[in-house]
């Protein structure tokens, strides 16, 4: 998300591109239970967390076929086995190795990746991280 200049107004990212033959492909509001943070009875006990995904993807092709695009069916399995591989201490970790597992496909560009603990106060809706990584140019 990114504010107008003049506008405190949040405004959805703009990644699709024709120009550049570049798709957005976007997870939104994945919820999933994950044992994250540095209390000790964080360790033990899951709490839910919001995942949001963002990814610039370099068009290769407009035929009607998976294996032309970037699956999010498989995004989401992924991002969902990562949160279930055992405790992480920081948001920050969690985003990096999703941000990682994102951008394992060469076609991804960019990947723009939110994270949010649901839980952690009363008062507040969420609290988290958001990370923008790029593929490495080999």
């Amino acid at each position: 998300m990114s504010a107008h200049p003049h506008s405190k107004v949040v405004q959805p990212l703009r990644i699709a591109d024709a120009r550049n033959l570049v798709r957005h492909v976007f997870v939104r509001d994945l919820v999933l239970a994950c044992r994250i943070g540095v209390h000790s009875h964080e360790e033990s006990q899951a709490q839910r967390v919001r995942v949001n995904l963002d990814l610039a993807v370099r068009e290769e092709s407009l035929a009607d076929d998976l294996s032309h695009v970037v699956c999010y069916e498989g995004l989401v399995a992924g991002v969902r086995a990562l949160a279930g591989e055992g405790h992480v201490k920081l948001v920050e970790t969690l985003a990096e190795r999703v941000a990682a597992l994102c951008l394992e496909d060469r076609r991804v560009e960019v990947v723009r990746v939110r994270i949010e603990k649901l839980d952690v106060f009363v008062d507040a809706a969420s609290v988290g991280v958001e990370i923008e990584r790029y593929q490495v140019k080999k």
